[in-house]
């Protein structure tokens, strides 16, 4: 709460995700303990709702509920993309029942579900502890980034390993550029990434367009600091008369001012992703010539 600008620029799950990541810092042995004792409590819950229907949820480790999160919103993008009526969320829901009770899911093949995991090289080998991040829910303990990776290698699954640039005090990732109209899928990806969440202020929705914020038919460029990773109805929302957004050049083009239709400006900024120490040198032998 010390760079009160910050914080309120911050929505709820914003503010939820920086709390865990301090208190990581803090205790990470008991953040850790903490991690490994919830996993075995996971389970799935039925409650009943209104009108003849019902709540079924399921407490998952972070890895299983991102990635079957990941995989129901797939089927229900390629669903739409080939005419099905249905609403997304009634794809979802309709395919997941189809895969847990084996009734006929229609799957159209493509690569497998990926879990997105941003940490540092030394988070990887074991010499740093900073949390790493999993896209689609935020930070978690360095121990569980590596187990994510282990775990997948010794289970023979694809992993690939993409190298980020960060900014190294700071941790922000670095720029990238293209000349096409739409977002490659590298870059779109690396906006995704870097922002989180949705960049309207106070906006804490998922990602689910990769847009300019300069508009690409006003002249806008096609590069990272001109892109902005937003949920589907604020990207639809700031085509309306009065909306305005740019990136913000005294601070590298990563930050972005978004005028509201009232006249207002809110600046939003971008997210940590992974934090780079200096590692202590120990010297045990000194050699004079």
């Amino acid at each position: 709460a010390g760079d009160s600008d910050r914080l309120m620029g911050m929505g709820e799950g914003q503010l939820v995700a920086e709390c865990r990541r301090e208190a990581y810092r803090i205790d990470p042995v008991s953040f850790v303990s903490r991690r490994r004792h919830a996993e075995t409590e996971r389970h799935v819950r039925l409650r009943p709702a209104p009108d003849t229907m019902t709540w079924l949820t399921a407490l998952l480790p972070v890895k299983d509920g991102v990635a079957a999160y990941a995989a129901l919103s797939r089927a229900s993008d390629t669903a739409r993309s080939l005419g099905d009526p249905r609403t997304r969320g009634q794809v979802m829901a309709d395919t997941l029942v189809s895969s847990v009770l084996g009734t006929g899911v229609t799957r159209h093949g493509g690569p497998g579900v990926a879990v997105h995991v941003v940490m540092t090289d030394q988070v990887l080998f074991g010499s740093s502890d900073e949390p790493a991040h999993v896209d689609g829910y935020g930070p978690v303990p360095a121990e569980l980034a590596r187990e994510l990776v282990a775990g997948a290698c010794s289970r023979n699954e694809s992993v690939w390993l993409r190298r980020l640039y960060t900014e190294p005090v700071a941790g922000e990732l670095v720029a990238m550029e293209a000349r096409t109209r739409l977002f490659p899928a590298g870059l779109a990806r690396f906006i995704r990434l870097r922002d989180r969440t949705c960049r309207t202020p106070w906006c804490d929705a998922p990602i689910r367009h990769t847009d300019h914020a300069w508009e690409h038919s006003a002249g806008g460029p096609t590069r990272a600091a001109n892109g902005q990773g937003l949920c589907e109805a604020c990207n639809h929302a700031k085509q309306a008369p009065g909306w305005r957004a740019r990136p913000t050049p005294a601070t590298g083009g990563h930050d972005l001012e978004t005028t509201t239709p009232t006249g207002h400006t809110y600046r939003s900024g971008r997210a940590s992703l992974a934090t780079v120490r200096a590692i202590p040198l120990r010297v045990d032998y000194v050699l004079a010539g």
